[in-house]
């Protein structure tokens, strides 16, 4: 499959990278900074800034399906950054005809009962309130998309550097806990998931969530 993985030397982006080329897919890394990635046969490096719609959809044309792994962490406006990113990336797609679009997404917005937000807790650290924040704003617009054939995958509340096992759960809104309490799951457990979904979807139009 071709593929076109936006923000793919960030922390969750270098996970979904290294899965996909494991599975022997052809990627296209778009990055801003192209001097971050290690050259491989598989892979295309491609220098873009995801506000400019117009240069992405460019790039994004020709490929089988998306995945963005965009995040605002560096940026001052995190929340604002996001929020534009993920409008561009939703035009861009559109434009470039590709509509198969599999975003990362984030903790916060998963249900810790009904009608409660992880993000709303007071236990959620206040640093993470602008991410968290930008995260549920890019669903609620993935959720209004009729154009798109979109899915988000949440990972637990916990994500961390880790081995891949391929043993773990599924769920849709609502925060997974082990017998512990705790929500957890690894990066490269977090893409297999991921690229799981690519490969055979079932959250069509639809956010879903991962967890030991």
């Amino acid at each position: 499959m071709k593929i076109a993985l936006i923000g793919a030397s960030g922390f969750i982006g270098s996970a979904l990278l290294h899965e996909a080329l494991e599975r022997g897919h052809n990627l296209s890394a778009v990055v801003t900074r192209p001097e971050k990635l290690t050259p491989h046969a598989q892979l295309q490096v491609l220098a873009c800034d995801v506000l400019d719609t117009q240069k992405l959809a460019t790039m994004l044309r020709g490929h089988d399906a998306i995945l963005s792994a965009f995040s605002g962490h560096a940026q001052p406006n995190v929340q604002e950054y996001y929020e534009q990113g993920i409008r561009s990336i939703i035009n861009a797609s559109k434009e470039a005809g590709v509509s198969r679009l599999l975003v990362v997404g984030g903790a916060g917005s998963l249900e810790v009962a009904p009608g409660k937000l992880l993000l709303d807790t007071d236990t959620f650290p206040k640093e993470h309130q602008p991410t968290a924040q930008g995260a549920y704003a890019a669903l609620r617009l993935l959720r209004e998309e009729k154009g798109l054939d979109w899915t988000m995958l949440s990972p637990a509340a916990e994500i961390f550097p880790g081995d891949k096992t391929g043993v773990f759960r599924l769920g849709t809104d609502q925060l997974l806990q082990d017998a512990k309490g705790q929500s957890r799951i690894s990066t490269a457990d977090y893409a297999v998931a991921m690229l799981n979904e690519l490969e055979q979807p079932a959250h069509i139009r639809r956010r879903f969530t991962v967890a030991y």
